[in-house]
């Protein structure tokens, strides 16, 4: 499979590049990542003492948030090297409200190892990592985790990802033994048994024959290893044809090609086909199967050079540039995060796509087209930091100095200025008020706001005009929970917060062909006149609000056309049914008028303003609610309370089926309905059932409920 033309890079560069690995670290809640990472960081010999989540000891949740609650919440990124390897990792949150957080790192990861629970499976959030895996066309390792825990089914799971995930999962490992019977896994490739001390983790895994028991097993998976990769290798395909047995290294080469050709895919008839996944297994906290993992990170996740970079438009000609990870060509970078550190200021973490970049040197921000300046380079190890002179192509570092630069801007030479696909964040989806205990800490909290806004682009602060509250918007109840506990911690301001709200948002049903508007204001002396003809029509789904300029003629002069954007999309944040933001929809501007004095910005800002609200109202507006997937895992003799629990809460039934003993529900049920619900569930079940939930879509409102919402549908 084709990776970068590589002609132009020379022999030191590509050496490095070789043996670079920029992988990420993806799961579902409790499938035990951060535990696969902290058995990654030992054996590589990053830490020397194995951390653990339930002493608040690991490496990479270094949050005191994370170490009370035993979950990851932002994602940390360190270096570590494996048979000469650099592995540039980051380690990501499993629950959902920190999804953002897995979204930017698979943007600018090479490659990913997913962690599945062997008892849990396929769970909702394996299904939203993988979805954005396949988003940005990202190579994977799958490893079965947990395989020392009761109601551990390895092969169970291998179906469970071809089915649930459409991949094509092909084993390169079968446990050996089982639950409390676990001594190792059985390799493969090699045809080879593996055998671990997990009391002893410093111990070298015993390499051995395969056992007895187990050969015919292990032939079986073996030959179907094989049909798999051939597949992908013609010169595999010819020796599997003959039944010859290919060598060691033809195979090693083989999975690698049917691995890496997952970030080529760009056409639809190539997505059709299901993406080779190799699948390793082991137990992490028993210091099972980590350093065969650490093998296939090496052998089979794809080094910079195997990926395509994104493509960059050039901003003075608007056309495409295909770059290479060159460190002589112009510097090219995605600011992918910002962090705040109390002893640095924030950092700003950039994955190096061309080029180089040193300490002290000016850089362009390509989306802002603002001159910045780079005063520290820093290589990350979770929340330390190791100062260093120069980063390059291939390199994911964290740079400080920045003054104006947001998530997802790019940085780059003034060379070359370019800009990056930006990355796309879920909407926001509770809400709740917040303000402060002392009035004289207002300013404070609004600084501290402004921070961690800067640092998660799913967390939104606006203020409400009708109440005068401070509204603070973000992905599920924890998320706002974490961020409240961060204020008053990181940035000591107490605060006073109201119960979490659903966050609604608004949009229009029919399209309106004119609304004419004119600001026309005259107080003594010069006045204010601004006419705006704007046309409003329901948008795709997801898309917000788009702006369209059609004006011709100079009806409207150029200059003051910003400002009715601008008032459109400051209207737009507050919509005239309820206050919501206005979402989906298409504006726009056809037509209007301007006088040689009284016109300006102003002016046609408060036009804009008024057209779109007078736009909205006459668009049969409807209310918009978060829809959530919900996961319920339940003995089967309460099955039926929580079917009729969801159907009460107005849940849809997507699927019951049956996993071991326990039936697992899956619904859509509007996030409304689910507040309180892990207590209701708790009740229902004796204990005994779990759920998770992300969010799925937004629907319309039901009527009867958006009258209640709208102060009785007067709109």
């Amino acid at each position: 499979m084709a990776g970068i033309d590589t002609q132009q890079i020379n022999k030191e560069q590509l050496e490095r590049l070789t043996m670079t690995r920029n992988f990420g670290v993806v799961a579902h809640i409790d499938a035990g990542k951060t535990t696969t990472s902290e058995r990654i960081l030992f054996y590589t010999g990053r830490i020397h003492k194995i951390g653990g989540i339930d002493e608040g000891t690991t490496a990479l949740d270094w949050m005191a948030q994370e170490r009370e609650r035993g979950i990851t919440i932002t994602a940390a990124a360190t270096t570590c090297f494996w048979r000469n390897f650099r592995f540039n990792l980051i380690d990501t949150p499993g629950h959902v409200d920190f999804t953002a957080e897995v979204e930017r790192s698979l943007k600018v990861l090479d490659g990913a190892v997913v962690v599945f629970c062997a008892v849990g499976g396929v769970e909702p959030q394996s299904e939203t990592v993988w979805r954005q895996a396949d988003k940005y066309g990202v190579p994977r390792v799958a490893f079965i985790n947990k395989l020392d825990r009761t109601g551990a089914d390895f092969f169970g799971v291998v179906n469970e990802i071809r089915d649930r995930l459409g991949a094509n999962a092909v084993p390169l490992q079968i446990p050996w033994g089982t639950e409390d019977t676990l001594q190792g896994v059985i390799d493969l490739v090699r045809m080879k048994s593996i055998k671990f001390d997990s009391a002893n983790p410093q111990k070298t895994p015993e390499i051995g024959e395969i056992p007895a028991e187990l050969k015919d097993t292990a032939a079986k998976f073996r030959h179907k290893l094989l049909e798999a990769v051939a597949e992908y290798d013609d010169k595999l395909m010819e020796k599997y044809i003959q039944e010859q047995e290919p060598t060691e290294a033809e195979l090693i080469a083989g999975i690698r090609v049917a691995v890496i050709r997952t970030a080529h895919l760009v056409t639809e008839e190539d997505m059709k086909t299901p993406i080779f996944v190799p699948v390793l297994t082991g137990a992490s906290f028993r210091n099972v199967g980590v350093q065969p993992l650490l093998d296939a990170v090496c052998d089979y996740l794809p080094s910079p050079l195997d990926v395509t970079i994104p493509p960059a438009l050039v901003t003075a000609t608007e056309e495409t540039k295909e770059l290479i990870p060159d460190d002589k060509a112009p510097f090219a970078g995605l600011a992918f995060k910002i962090a705040t550190d109390k002893f640095v200021g924030e950092l700003y973490f950039v994955r190096v796509y061309s080029g180089s970049l040193k300490a002290g040197e000016s850089i362009l921000n390509g989306t802002k087209r603002r001159k910045e300046r780079v005063s520290k380079l820093l290589r990350m190890h979770a929340n330390k930091q190791e100062l260093i002179d120069e980063i390059k192509a291939g390199d994911i570092a964290a740079v400080v100095g920045l003054k104006d630069v947001k998530t997802g801007d790019t940085l780059c030479s003034e060379d070359l200025p370019v800009i990056f696909e930006r990355i796309h964040f879920p909407e926001p989806v509770v809400a709740m008020f917040i303000e402060c205990k002392s009035k004289g800490e207002q300013d404070k909290l609004g600084t501290a706001l402004g921070r961690l806004q800067s640092e998660d682009p799913t967390f939104r602060v606006r203020f409400d005009p009708e109440t005068g509250q401070t509204l603070m918007e973000g992905m599920g109840e924890l998320h706002l929970e974490i961020l409240v506990d961060r204020l008053k911690r990181e940035f000591n301001v107490e605060v006073i917060t109201g119960k979490p709200q659903v966050a609604y948002k608004e949009t229009v049903t029919a399209a309106v062909e004119k609304v004419d508007y004119k600001h026309v204001k005259q107080s003594g002396g010069r006045g204010q006149y601004g006419h705006v003809v704007i046309k409003l029509e329901p948008g795709e789904p997801k898309s917000g609000v788009t702006f369209l300029n059609k004006i011709v003629g100079g009806k409207i002069p150029k200059e003051f056309v910003p400002a009715v954007e601008d008032g459109v999309m400051e209207a737009s944040r507050n919509g005239p049914m309820a206050g919501f933001p206005v979402v989906d929809v298409v504006v726009t501007l056809y037509d209007g008028s301007y006088h040689d004095v009284d016109s300006s910005e102003i002016a046609f800002k408060l036009a804009g303003i008024e057209a779109f609200k007078q736009a909205v109202l006459k668009g049969k507006p409807a209310l918009l609610e978060p829809i959530m997937l919900v996961d319920v895992i339940t003995p089967e003799n309460v099955m039926g309370q929580i079917i009729g629990d969801m159907n009460s809460r107005r849940g849809q039934i997507e699927s019951n089926a049956q996993r071991g003993s326990s039936r697992v529900i899956r619904a859509f049920v509007p996030l409304a309905e689910m507040f309180g619900y892990a207590t209701a569930i708790r009740s229902l079940s004796q204990g005994r059932a779990a759920y998770s939930m992300e969010p799925a879509r937004y629907d319309r409102v039901p009527p009867n409920i958006a009258a209640g919402l709208t102060g009785g549908g007067k709109h």
